[in-house]
């Protein structure tokens, strides 16, 4: 198993948008639209990290507002 935390930037006016197409990406648990820093706070698990980076290149930064994303793989 394989999880990380992504940080992300969103474009103004798309926050609410990116959020939910976030949401309903398979394998993300939670995803919260934050304050300070960064707009969206993603947790996301996958079968292998090969699975996760191919979600979260081809899926998350793919989805229409998303500026960047700054992704913090879970150790333990």
């Amino acid at each position: 198993m394989a999880a990380a935390y992504i940080l992300m930037n969103i474009e103004s006016g798309k926050v609410g948008k990116a959020h939910t197409a976030i949401k309903g990406i398979k394998g993300v648990k939670e995803a919260y639209i934050v304050a300070g820093t960064f707009d969206i706070i993603a947790f996301v698990e996958a079968n292998s990290l090969e699975q996760l980076s191919q979600r979260i290149l081809m899926e998350i930064q793919t989805i229409s507002g998303v500026r960047s994303t700054t992704t913090a793989i879970v150790f333990q």
